[in-house]
């Protein structure tokens, strides 16, 4: 039975490599290899050249593709990570009248699909004259009910002995939840993290609606563009791929215990 498990795991991960393999190998062939058939699973000769090109490829470059995305992705997680920490803090240690039934409102609006709000903020964007801007791509996404559940989940574990010790020396809700709170909950933060920079990082529909300038472009608006003007030069789309997906996987490789441990410890207790 074990072997059994193995295997399964072996032919699961062999499958969800193998796209990534292929493109990135894909990346480093001339555009006759790319296009043979039957394809070849080693390129004859590595083209580095082909992320130059990938790069410069584009009206106004990856780099500023990659700066717009870097900047977004930056400023939601973090933006996402303070209003969490203050909502989670509030729903978990707090009394206040109607807590818990303001917290199963809000826990159901994860329930309504992000498209059908997506004219409504379009329309409030209009009115405000943020289209084409920084505001429109970040302040709709400073907030987010998923990673306000995670924090509060985590923020119950904690055991509320720490806030009498910390009332004891002195201390009040602010410095509790910023000196003590906040330390312990790195790994739950840190999942919130990824999941929100990820999140920005591959968001396509959303800057596609609220971005026409090709200087205000996510990395992602920008290989879709790339794909239509690129045509079948699949060699340089698969090194435009590979700029796209590196950051993110460097960023999980780096946090991938945080984020494995987050992701358990948050859901240990309802």
């Amino acid at each position: 039975m074990t072997h059994l498990k193995y295997n399964v795991l072996i032919a699961g991960a062999f499958v969800m490599v193998l796209p990534f393999y292929w493109m990135v190998i894909t990346s480093f062939k001339d555009y006759a290899e790319a296009m043979a058939y039957p394809p070849t699973w080693w390129p004859e000769k590595f083209l580095w050249q082909n992320y130059v090109e990938a790069w410069n490829k584009p009206e106004v470059g990856f780099g500023r593709y990659f700066f717009v995305s870097t900047y977004t992705a930056i400023v939601c997680t973090v933006g996402t990570l303070v209003t969490s920490v203050l909502a989670g803090y509030a729903f978990a240690r707090m009394n206040f009248f109607g807590k818990g039934l303001f917290f199963y409102i809000v826990l159901a609006t994860l329930m309504v699909p992000g498209e059908v709000l997506l004219i409504p903020k379009y329309i409030i964007l209009s009115n405000l004259g943020w289209l084409d801007t920084y505001k429109a791509l970040v302040v709709p996404w400073l907030a987010s009910v998923f990673t306000i559940f995670l924090v509060r989940q985590f923020f119950m574990t904690i055991p509320n002995d720490l806030w009498d010790a910390a009332q004891i020396d002195g201390a009040g809700r602010w410095r509790f939840l910023w000196q003590v709170m906040v330390p312990l909950s790195k790994p739950v933060l840190i999942t919130s993290g990824i999941f929100s920079f990820i999140g920005t990082w591959n968001s396509l529909l959303w800057p596609i609606i609220v971005t026409s300038k090709p200087e205000m472009r996510t990395i992602m608006v920008g290989l879709q563009v790339m794909n239509s003007e690129a045509g079948n030069e699949y060699h340089l789309l698969m090194a435009a791929s590979t700029f796209c997906i590196l950051p993110i996987v460097i960023i999980f490789f780096i946090l991938q215990r945080f984020f494995i441990e987050g992701i358990a410890r948050s859901g240990l207790k309802s």
